[in-house]
């Protein structure tokens, strides 16, 4: 054989294409960087979704039982005539106001007897009402958050930024910002987000949601347990009484905000004009038009976070 019948032979070889082993081996390879990109994904928003709970929602909750602590009630209360309910120093009872109880000797010191209660304490409205989520309860006229937790000298989480400590600012699953409000409410009894002293968290999404109730409760239940979604009207129903929980409406798959062509949606900016989508509450929220963009914002809700106090 001569020299060039045997490089031309070399040639042919190196030429052959691979093996199905060779493509096999290439194939997993390429699968298992897949998964853990999509696995490091999720392990970042988990990550992020934990600092939304350590950060600001626990804060929240030890700056609130530490102005208990500090004042000996609850946030907004009377100190010399307690109501034992938020933004209780704005009711009245009697006739007259609850600081005082003048006239009020004539009637129990029971919630039922005081008028003007139930009013949710913030830094500002925020969300406009019914935006992220129904059952939207009224802001306090007396009462200021920021104000009330800085006389009684409780060092505030640092949330958004300075005068912004009820604020805390994510990134939704389709990559949109979005912004959670604290605020504190009194619930009256029978309440199915849960009676007595409340911490509202607005404008969360479904799967932050389920997270932190998995992280409070221990199971993702939002009619069951210490956090549960703001007036689902499903959980008002007779019928619903002590039956099992129900899960977070919607998921991170459905937008919010969007209106038809000629307005503008329901987070302030200009119309789109691709359909309608609702942000109800529900078991269909976020369905009505049947858009789910991965662009889109995703819906928000409204949870509670009941209070030992």
């Amino acid at each position: 054989m001569t020299t060039r019948q045997r490089f031309s032979r070399l040639g042919r070889k190196v030429q052959q294409g691979f093996t199905l082993i060779e493509l096999a081996i290439v194939l997993a390879v390429i699968g298992l960087i897949i998964g853990a990109v999509a696995i490091a994904k999720d392990v970042q928003r988990n990550a992020e979704y934990q600092k939304v709970v350590n950060k600001f929602a626990y804060q929240w909750k030890m700056a609130y039982d530490q102005y208990y602590q500090r004042t000996g009630v609850v946030l907004g209360d009377c100190q010399q005539a307690p109501t034992y309910m938020v933004d209780g120093s704005a009711t009245q009872i009697g006739g007259n106001p609850s600081c005082t109880r003048a006239g009020g000797q004539g009637v129990a010191g029971v919630p039922e007897n005081f008028t003007g209660k139930g009013s949710k304490i913030c830094h500002g409205q925020g969300y406009a009402a019914g935006q992220v989520g129904a059952g939207d309860a009224t802001l306090s006229t007396v009462n200021n958050l920021r104000d009330l937790m800085s006389r009684a000298g409780v060092r505030m989480p640092p949330g958004r930024g300075e005068a912004h400590e009820d604020r805390f600012l994510y990134i939704d699953s389709n990559g949109n910002a979005a912004e959670l409000q604290v605020c504190f409410q009194w619930n009256p009894a029978g309440t199915a987000s849960g009676a007595g002293n409340v911490m509202v968290i607005r404008g969360l999404t479904p799967d932050l949601a389920r997270f932190m109730d998995q992280v409070i409760d221990g199971k993702p239940d939002s009619r069951e347990g210490r956090f549960r979604i703001q007036g689902r009207p499903v959980h008002t129903t007779t019928t619903d009484a002590n039956a099992p929980g129900t899960q977070w409406e919607a998921n991170n798959t459905q937008g919010v905000g969007i209106t038809d062509v000629g307005g503008t949606n329901s987070m302030g900016g200009t119309a789109d004009t691709r359909g309608t989508i609702s942000n109800t509450s529900g078991s269909t929220a976020g369905e009505a038009g049947g858009r789910k963009l991965d662009e889109d914002r995703v819906i928000l809700l409204t949870a509670h976070w009941i209070m030992e106090q």
